[in-house]
């Protein structure tokens, strides 16, 4: 942008602007801030014993799943543009198998800062290998999703669970709405 054009915004829109990129960076900053492999498996079980406690049905999910990744920690936050992130890891038979980060950005209405945890419960083998295979998975494309909240958590029928893959925001701490995954890419990490 050349701030010296006629047509540039107002000098209150651009500082609008570069506060919403900064808190961007921040958030996504902040979230990437690299995790020893023993940081993120202790986070993930912590995480997973407050969904217990929360959702008694996530562990009928878990006992069903070919695996599950565990975000334990995530941050959001923007004012106009946004950005989160996190860095979790997935679990095969109660295992840790491999270690992936979690970013997504955004642009709209939005101002506020939020921790959060995400569990994704991959019900079929093709979805876990898609998973795995891939060289990132930018959600939307690949395996159906299905976002289940927690008034639909607590009247989840887990013997008729027919979607590929199940996720479940929890933990919720600060001022910010509207968590999805639209926007968001999951990518492998190697942490020490």
């Amino acid at each position: 942008m050349n701030l010296d054009d006629p047509k540039a915004p107002p000098i209150a829109d651009r500082r609008i602007v570069l506060l919403g990129l900064g808190a961007a960076a921040a958030s996504v900053g902040t979230a990437a801030d690299a995790a020893s492999r023993a940081q993120i498996d202790a986070r993930a079980d912590a995480a997973m014993s407050r969904l217990y406690a929360a959702s008694p049905k996530a562990r009928e999910l878990v006992r069903r799943a070919q695996g599950v990744l565990v975000f334990p920690h995530n941050l959001k936050a923007g004012f106009i543009f946004g950005g989160e992130g996190g860095e979790g890891v997935l679990r095969i038979g109660g295992r840790s198998a491999e270690y992936f980060s979690f970013v997504a950005g955004s642009f709209g209405f939005q101002a506020g800062a939020q921790e959060y945890s995400l569990a994704m419960f991959f019900m079929t083998r093709s979805a876990l290998d898609y998973l795995r295979n891939s060289q990132g998975w930018a959600l939307g494309g690949g395996p159906e999703i299905v976002v289940v909240d927690q008034g639909l958590a607590a009247n989840l029928d887990t013997t008729n669970l027919s979607q590929p893959v199940y996720a479940m925001f929890f933990g919720q701490k600060g001022l910010m709405g509207g968590l999805t995954l639209n926007g968001s890419k999951i990518t492998h990490i190697h942490p020490d």
